[in-house]
């Protein structure tokens, strides 16, 4: 097959939100498929897990290797950039972007997310379709659901107690407490357990309990308690900072859609909620392709090395339907979803 020249992938799951044939979106999907750019990538995605995979089973070595020693802790952060390949590996699975077949693709998923990483998959498969089918929705997409943080003044003004405080000041704390979503994101795997069917249930668990123990024998049999724990803290607050990194710039301050309002078609839905963040190769590696959220975000399935091939086509389909493609880099990207929680807690801090 020849090399692909550019690209975009399909919705998530809602049947309803398919493009019809005389939609804004149609026109630039039979362009995409037309140039192949919804074509897996096999080859490609395998040679990248069998690198993070030999970069895993190196770490593993030098920290057993190095044993009882501070100087182990040197590795919890190169540790931390590969377990972030890890979940973007398994994220690309969880969208079928690797391979078609759903058995492969949760295999896949469940060993890097589960076994190697401690995360649920089908957890996170389930959170993050509900947010690519409506993103930015107050009532629709999980991500934007008050919690810890709050994305707008209606969720802030009925904020009480310490979670008052939180959102008065969430634009100073959002990345401190991207420090402690690596355990979060363990945590919330194994609550997740109680929803799952009876069968998933068994063997997300026993992934999951396989990862505790592995990673436990690792580092006790390695280094001391003390260094254990040190380590560990090390190691899951610089990969919850990673991922915090890399998914903050993608839609924090972009457009809400209103519940109440006009329902947006697919390709404003996902072009006018995310922002694309410019840069070149290494911007791509860290971000593991979401650097391009918004070809993303129309062609879920779309193999994350068509992203960038897709993206003129992209721009140029939202300019001549005088839709804002919105595009930065990413220090500003940062600048900007802190100023909009900065914003959202403003009423707070004048009280």
């Amino acid at each position: 097959m020849p090399e692909p020249t550019t690209a975009v992938a399909e919705p998530l799951r809602e049947p309803g939100d398919l493009p019809s044939g005389g939609s804004d979106f149609a026109p630039l999907l039979r362009t995409v498929r037309g140039q192949g750019l919804l074509e897996h990538r096999p080859l490609w995605y395998a040679l990248r897990i069998a690198v993070n995979a030999i970069a895993l089973a190196g770490i593993v070595t030098g920290i057993v290797l190095i044993g009882n020693s501070w100087w182990s802790l040197l590795l919890a952060p190169l540790l931390a950039v590969f377990c972030a390949r890890t979940a973007f590996i398994g994220h690309d699975a969880g969208h079928s972007q690797i391979t078609a077949d759903k058995s492969a693709a949760r295999a896949i998923g469940l060993l890097h997310g589960n076994l190697l990483l401690g995360m649920s998959y089908a957890w996170w498969n389930d959170k993050h379709n509900r947010h690519h089918a409506n993103p930015n929705h107050i009532d629709k997409d999980p991500d934007v659901v008050a919690d810890v943080l709050v994305f707008t003044g209606e969720q802030a003004k009925v904020r009480s107690g310490f979670r008052r405080w939180l959102t008065r000041n969430q634009a100073w704390l959002f990345f401190p407490l991207t420090l402690l979503e690596g355990v979060a994101l363990k945590v919330h795997g194994f609550r997740d357990l109680r929803r799952q069917p009876p069968r998933e249930r068994i063997v997300e668990g026993l992934l999951l309990l396989a990862h505790v123990c592995m990673y436990a024998m690792l580092l006790l049999t390695s280094m001391s308690p003390a260094k254990a724990l040190a380590f560990a803290a090390l190691h899951h607050m610089l990969f919850g900072l990673h991922l915090g990194m890399a998914f903050a710039p993608n839609h924090k301050g972009m457009e809400m859609p209103d519940p109440n309002g006009e329902r947006w078609g697919h390709l404003r839905r996902q072009v006018l909620t995310s922002r694309n963040i410019r840069g070149g190769l290494l911007t791509d590696w860290f971000l593991g392709g979401l650097n391009y959220q918004i070809e993303h975000h129309l062609f879920p399935s779309m193999p994350r090395p068509h992203l960038r091939l897709a993206q003129p086509l992209v721009r140029a389909h939202c300019l001549g339907l005088g839709i804002p493609y919105a595009e930065t880099g990413l220090v500003d990207s940062y600048r900007q979803a802190l100023r909009h929680l900065h914003e959202v807690g403003e009423p707070l801090r004048a009280q």
